[in-house]
């Protein structure tokens, strides 16, 4: 089958490249344009656009897909799909009803719709989460379903693993859609939850809240946001693995653990630092972290 393919991140290289290596290749890859990085603010690409460069799939980084050329562009290609996944931009009308849109979303559906699925199905505690494939509507992430995969939660999963794992299923999921071509069904709108966009307020732990809901917090901004506690000194350690335990330690208290781990005290039970990164320094174990500290 003919089709284009609009992503941007990490997630949505993955589904590219299973895409690409189908029979529905895509023709086109549409990403965001070059942005300034790092200290630098040097220029860099998207990581959708050095795959698409590595893949010999042609390019286009428009500031906006909406554009008439661009739709000039794709009307010239007759794609028979539009595949989205993790593009980061709206697409509106009347590019969204000119083609069939199937969109990859990491949840299951109507539960997560939004900017930041994978992460808030991790805080919430959930056991299960997935991947879904919908036609793409004016409506956030409210569009019908296409087809759904589900994959399990684990207590050891971070943001790192489950999205790597939903990303490989979503390849998948979005191949078997374009072969077999299933009808779509409508959303139950009263089931839906929300994914919010994550905040700096995310990333605080409040050491008031259960360790058990914390540990859940550090896992799912683990390794791409990272979250933090503050100390009693009122300095700040950043937070990279943690374990909840069973304890007593007042909130905000740093506990030590067998004489070598620290852990903080919470408002029900205590949160063992496993993995820090002190501030302007460089990550290390919680038992190193705990001799250079003079809290």
């Amino acid at each position: 089958m003919r089709t284009a393919y609009l992503g941007t991140s990490q997630f949505a290289v993955v589904v590219l490249r299973r895409l690409a290596a189908s029979e529905h290749r895509p023709e086109l890859v549409i990403t965001r344009p070059d942005r300034p990085q790092g200290r630098g603010r040097r220029l860099a690409s998207p990581p959708v656009a050095d795959a698409a460069r590595e893949l010999g799939i042609e390019l286009d980084q428009p500031a906006s897909v909406n554009e008439p050329q661009v739709r000039q562009r794709l009307a010239d290609l007759r794609p028979k799909a539009v595949c989205v996944c993790a593009y980061g931009a709206l697409i509106k009308e009347p590019l969204l009803s000119e083609y069939p849109m199937l969109n990859v979303h990491p949840s299951l559906l109507p539960r997560w719709r939004g900017a930041a699925p994978i992460e808030r199905a991790i805080m919430a505690g959930d056991d299960r989460t997935g991947v879904s494939i919908m036609r793409l509507t004016e409506g956030l992430d409210s569009g019908p379903v296409c087809a759904q995969t589900s994959t399990p939660i684990t207590s050891e999963d971070t943001y790192g693993s489950l999205a790597a794992r939903l990303a490989d299923l979503g390849g998948e999921l979005l191949v078997g859609t374009l072969d077999t071509l299933p009808q779509c069904a409508e959303q139950d709108d009263s089931l839906a939850t929300y994914a919010e966009k994550l905040t700096p307020e995310d990333r605080r732990l409040d050491l008031g809240r259960p360790a058990g809901e914390l540990e859940r917090v550090v896992r799912a901004l683990h390794p791409h946001v990272g979250a933090w506690a503050e100390l009693p000194d009122g300095s700040h350690v950043g937070v990279l693995e943690a374990r909840a335990r069973e304890g007593q330690g007042r909130p905000g208290e740093v506990v030590v653990i067998d004489g070598r781990w620290p852990a903080l005290g919470c408002g029900q039970g205590e949160l063992e630092l496993r993995l820090v990164k002190p501030s302007g320094g460089r990550a290390m174990s919680g038992e190193a972290w705990l001799r250079g500290w003079h809290g």
